[in-house]
């Protein structure tokens, strides 16, 4: 019998929540990973947000070696670094730590480097990935060998790799410091929409529709992306297949846009490749599923994985644990592996210089200890031009459509307003130095 075959879910009502407040997502991770439990049921209508962006909020994500700083990006075309205070939001938090301004059009994906500090990935809807140095504030590479948008981005292990999926239906497996594509899949036959490397095997899984419009998912062999090694049909809904990776226990967990069910499998290195399991059924469908880091899980109840699924028609986020029953109360090591914590294998400066390494390893035996050193700390730079690979990312671009034009129309209006705070200021000091300099010359002792 299998290790997982016999998981089962527990699920409970977190908290409720207003449709569309994503900050309060944030909000309720950051309470879990940091402080513990939260308290449940409604929250008031004017609870504290996140909103400082100028367009609607297209992705967000947590840094993986500090809790409370998250990156988020946007259809005003930036990107953002937040940091949560201690104790929570008290107020609107509109100022961010850090704008990255470099896409010409909206940014639909954000992805930290899972083992170097302060090294983030960004694609926009101008087909390009950007490799932001967070230490300067700047990006420092570009990606330009998509077509067309670029609807997944995935890492392997040591982040040595970048795996996208694009709406030109190309899968690709690039180097992502010389943006050099190593694997080009042309997926006619299984439109892939989602990708994920599958740890240390060498393999990716994506998710996808068949030529008879089913919701598909393949498995590839990384280094050779010519024919997938299965493919295996799910189901006929129209919902797009999300995939989540537990590499701790080779577990796949597979949840649809419009579902209700989160369906699991095994994965291993010999055939069949793929064992399904076990799903969990809900009647509440899901608008978007987060993951807890695994340093944030309950050990003492053998809890692997920990969903928070956002249930738009109840407005509410609800956690779905994956427990493995157990009846001794000892530590469970052989679910428990060494996992990936919260320190940096390697600087930016030594990732970008070639250097690749495996993630620093922690146990979860003694439960979660707030050890990491790192500290984000925001460059002091100054507004100018933008220039990767010859290319000048801020130089003017006409807008395609409406939205495009309100958005650049926003931004404007914020420069006038800053342009505008700037002027009062100097103003401000102008009458200071002219009052100064008229009571000095009155001042009898000066004459």
């Amino acid at each position: 019998m299998r290790l997982f075959a016999s998981i089962t879910s527990a699920q409970c009502v977190l908290r409720s929540f207003g449709p569309g407040d994503a900050a309060q997502l944030v909000e309720c991770f950051r309470s879990q990973v940091v402080y513990g439990p939260v308290s449940t049921g409604r929250i008031e209508p004017n609870y504290p947000k996140v909103c400082g962006h100028q367009g609607n909020v297209l992705d967000i994500k947590w840094n993986p070696f500090i809790d409370n700083i998250i990156a988020s990006c946007s259809e005003d075309t930036s990107v953002r670094i937040w940091e949560i205070p201690e104790g929570g939001l008290k107020r609107n938090m509109t100022e961010a730590l850090l704008e990255l301004h470099g896409h010409s059009r909206r940014v639909g994906l954000v992805e930290w480097h899972p083992t170097t500090n302060n090294i983030l990935f960004s694609a926009g809807y101008d087909y390009k990935v950007l490799i932001w140095n967070l230490d300067i504030g700047e990006p420092v590479k570009m990606i330009d060998c998509h077509t067309d948008v670029i609807l997944c981005m995935s890492f392997n292990t040591d982040g040595s790799l970048l795996t996208t999926t694009c709406k030109d239906k190309k899968l690709r497996v690039i180097e992502p410091r010389s943006g050099r594509v190593l694997q080009e899949a042309n997926c006619k036959n299984h439109r892939v929409n989602r990708v994920v490397f599958l740890g240390n095997m060498k393999r990716l899984l994506t998710t996808g529709v068949s030529r008879w419009n089913t919701r598909q998912i393949a498995l590839w062999d990384q280094e050779d992306l010519s024919m997938p090694m299965i493919e295996e049909e799910i189901d006929g809904l129209s919902g797009l297949l999300f995939p989540f990776y537990d590499a701790d226990t080779h577990m796949l967990y597979l949840a649809g846009k419009g579902d209700g069910n989160i369906r699991y499998y095994e994965i291993s290195t010999e055939k069949p490749y793929l064992s399904y399991l076990m799903e969990f059924r809900s009647p509440a469908p899901q608008k978007g599923l987060g993951v807890m880091p695994k340093h944030g899980l309950d050990v003492s109840a053998c809890e692997v994985f920990r969903f928070y699924k956002l249930v738009t028609l109840k407005g509410l986020i609800e956690p779905i644990s994956m427990i493995v029953p157990r009846r001794s109360d000892s530590y469970q090591e052989d679910i428990y592996p060494m996992t990936p914590g919260t320190e940096p294998a390697l600087t930016p400066d030594e990732w970008l210089g070639g250097i690749n390494r495996d993630p620093v390893l922690m146990s979860l035996k003694e439960g979660y200890k707030k050890s990491s050193k790192v500290v984000f700390k925001a460059p002091i730079r100054e507004k100018k031009s933008v220039v990767v690979n010859g290319i000048d990312l801020l130089e003017n671009v006409p807008p395609r459509t409406e939205n495009e034009l309100l958005r650049m129309f926003f931004r404007q209006q914020d420069e006038i307003r800053r342009l505008k705070e700037e002027l009062a200021q100097k103003d401000i000091r102008l009458r200071q130095l002219q009052l100064e300099l008229k009571n000095l010359r009155n001042n009898p002792k000066n004459c």
